[in-house]
């Protein structure tokens, strides 16, 4: 369905730099599509023809190793997905999976290097959130590697609160054994470490609902790593 994008309450920041004439050549060649929870939306191998933007909604990137496929990041509508593999190469580098009911806008490559071209604040913003995502992801490398699996998940749950859903009450949106992917850990550790916090009383969980009742603690974990 097309999306009149000059109207959208979700237009990304990037998009606000736009003109009249190019919002209207965006929106004739923007498609907005509901995605199902588990659905691709880029999937690793396959050419690079669309540039998704994630509008509202939740997603992983997830690439295939040589041994199992690895969780990069979550991300949070609205937002730009996998720009650095849309254009690094013609074919895309990993794939994104979405793991809540989400809308996503595909957009024509075409239109959108056309859109880079002749706008520089445009091309500005989109360079911006790139190196924003990239800084993400070398924090991410190197807590990954440096910081034993208690400090792990407090960040992790420190994420879904302040940067996902913005609440200390919320619903884990992957598996103990997903969360154990995103941070280089096994199912049975993730399980030991939450059952610890909840017992020292800094969580609360009842299925994958989670409270967080002493955020400090979890933040000191997280520092200290």
């Amino acid at each position: 369905m097309k999306n009149e994008c000059g109207l959208c309450l979700f237009k990304s920041g990037p998009a606000t730099k736009l003109s009249e004439d190019e919002i209207e050549k965006l929106s004739l060649n923007c498609a907005l599509v509901n995605v199902r929870k588990g659905d691709s939306v880029i999937r690793q191998g396959t050419f690079s023809t669309n540039v998704a933007y994630l509008r509202s909604g939740l997603a992983k990137i997830h690439i295939a190793g040589p041994y199992y496929e690895q969780i990069v990041r979550i991300v949070r509508a609205p937002s730009y997905l996998a720009l650095p593999t849309t254009f690094g190469d013609k074919i895309n580098q990993y794939s994104v999976t979405v793991i809540e009911s989400s809308e996503v806008c595909f957009i024509d490559i075409n239109v959108f290097r056309y859109l880079l071209a002749r706008n520089p604040e445009f091309s500005y913003e989109i360079l911006l959130e790139v190196c924003r995502n990239e800084l993400d992801m070398y924090n991410r490398c190197a807590n990954r590697t440096q910081k034993q699996i208690r400090g792990k998940i407090a960040d992790v749950l420190l994420e879904m609160s302040e940067k996902i859903y913005h609440e200390n009450t919320f619903k884990l949106p992957v598996s103990q054994e997903e969360m154990g992917n995103l941070i280089d850990s096994s199912r049975e550790s993730v399980s030991r470490v939450i059952a610890e916090f909840i017992k020292d009383g800094i969580i609360r969980m009842k299925g994958r609902s989670v409270e967080i009742l002493r955020k400090d603690n979890l933040k000191m974990i997280s520092t200290n790593g």
